[in-house]
């Protein structure tokens, strides 16, 4: 049965339909509390499940596709297997193949975490407290590891790392959650510090086989966040001729091209790519960010209002990419000098609504919400989530994500010189906010712009200039241009 997912939020919430279960699917009452040493299970549903349904007796085990046990029926494992399958490709059907394993076997308790979990990560939340409730009710009759996994979803979604990073080191070979470790394109990340999901990846190597491509396509990501291209490249390249359609190592390889400033044969092989293996991927958004980016840095302001009007429209997009992807590409479109007219960034609001900006799910969606709030001046905005996030308990929140929204609001308020200076200073915070480095130098752009606006051309000029010794980008070097021009246009009137 096919699951729709509706990735357009409202003011508040994700609108989310379910499929409909069969009478077994949710209990009816609240069943007694797991015992201290199980995962903790959240509260029950507000809304009790529509069947009761206790936990039955252990299944017979079946495994995963590397061998480990899972505690349901063969069928709702294959349907998991695949699902689990097109995360790790990053292939279409993966929600709705999760969601198939949990009525196939409605006791099935990492079928149910999954469910959470991508839905956690795809911002679609209405759903998420009822299946990490039938997840951790249904791990009592399951094995350790699977208990371990269970509670590791549920650590993770209330924003600690300390159970996922723990289960992982204990069951490398749990593959969905390493790669929920890492920031790729359908998640996040789960650590503050790149190094410290190197160290989980490197740990994990010795239980993969080494022509397993999903782990060598993750391990090239981690080779281009180390600086390491070439390796990084390689290991990408070697993922795809062992699966051509593999969605991380072609992820991973545009990074490499990208941060080589090899934005020509970027812009091909991404191309080529989306149109060939890769054409069934999800979320296509990210793979066309790339492609717009690279011609983005070529100057080719064209090209990417084509592409943005073929793949990168807001409204074409849902919910988490709208505001990642749609967002990062106008809010850099915006800043260039001599690209405009952009977008209205209004188009971002409009799908993901203002809720999700100001009280965003993850450090790595706020420092995107902070920047679609400052492309609205929304000075109001921007207070409102700094506020909220100095309140919050995860320290990224107060010590990065908190800075970040006051910074961005006196860009907004036309304050470029003292945003500036905040977001100088703010600098060696930006890697605990997630996502890959081509997404944070989002930040750098806008400190780049505020100088431009504050007229301060030399000090913009320098930090362009050492963008250029670490990759070459033909619309930096048009930046230093202008600025140049600024600098003696304003001596010119000085004298």
């Amino acid at each position: 049965m096919t699951v729709e997912v509706n990735y357009r939020p409202g003011p508040s919430e994700a609108s989310v339909a379910v499929e409909q279960r069969d009478p077994g699917g949710r209990p009816a009452h609240k069943p007694a509390a797991p015992a201290a040493t199980r995962p903790t299970a959240p509260a029950a549903p507000t809304t009790p499940p529509a069947a009761a349904a206790r936990p039955a007796p252990a299944k017979a085990a079946v495994t995963d596709d590397r061998g480990l046990s899972l505690t349901t029926t063969p069928e709702a494992a294959r349907l998991y297997n695949q699902g689990v399958y097109n995360i790790l490709g990053l292939r279409k059907g993966h929600y709705d193949l999760i969601a198939q394993s949990v009525v196939a076997d409605p006791r099935f308790a990492l079928g149910h975490a999954a469910k959470a979990l991508m839905a956690h990560e795809l911002c679609a939340p209405a759903i998420v407290p009822d299946e990490l409730y039938l997840a951790s009710l249904y791990a009592e009759k399951a094995t350790d590891r699977e208990r371990s996994h269970v509670n590791a979803v549920q650590s993770h979604i209330r924003g600690s790392k300390t159970a996922l990073v723990d289960h992982v080191r204990r069951h490398p070979k749990d593959a969905l959650l390493l790669n929920s470790i890492m920031p790729t394109i359908l998640f996040g990340g789960a650590v503050e510090v790149p190094a410290e999901a190197w160290d989980v990846v490197e740990r994990a190597a010795p239980a993969y086989d080494p022509d397993d491509w999903w782990f060598l396509g993750t391990l090239s990501f981690v080779r281009q966040e180390q600086l390491r291209f070439d390796e990084g490249m390689d290991l990408a390249k070697r993922s795809l001729e062992l699966e051509p359609a593999g969605g991380h190592a072609a992820h991973s390889r545009a990074h490499c091209h990208y941060e080589m400033g090899d934005h020509v044969d970027g812009l091909k092989f991404m191309s080529d790519w989306v149109d060939g293996p890769g054409v069934g991927a999800d979320p296509i958004d990210h793979n066309a960010w790339h492609a717009a980016v690279h011609e983005l840095s070529l100057g080719d302001v064209a090209a990417v209002r084509r592409r943005y009007e073929r793949q990168l429209d807001p409204a074409k997009m849902t919910g988490c990419r709208a505001l990642v992807d749609g967002g990062q590409l106008l809010f850099r479109w915006a800043i260039t000098p001599g690209a405009q007219p952009s977008p209205d960034m209004r188009l971002i609001l409009d799908l993901v609504g203002h809720e999700a900006l100001i009280h965003p799910a993850t450090p790595f969606h706020a420092y995107h919400a902070a920047c679609v709030l400052t492309g609205l001046e929304d000075v109001a905005g921007l207070k409102t989530l700094a506020a909220w996030a100095a309140g919050r308990r995860q320290p990224v929140f107060r010590e990065a994500v908190a800075p970040l929204a006051e910074a961005m609001g006196d860009l907004a308020a036309h304050r470029p010189g003292l945003a500036a200076d905040k977001l100088a200073l703010m600098a060696p915070q930006v890697r605990r906010l997630g996502g890959s480095d081509a997404q944070r130098e989002i930040i750098e752009e806008a400190r780049i712009a505020a100088l431009l606006k504050a007229e301060r051309f030399e000090e913009a000029v320098i930090v362009l200039e050492a963008r250029l010794s670490r990759r070459h980008a033909p619309r930096d070097v048009a930046w230093i241009e202008w600025a140049d021009q600024q600098a003696r246009a304003k001596q010119t009137a000085a004298a």
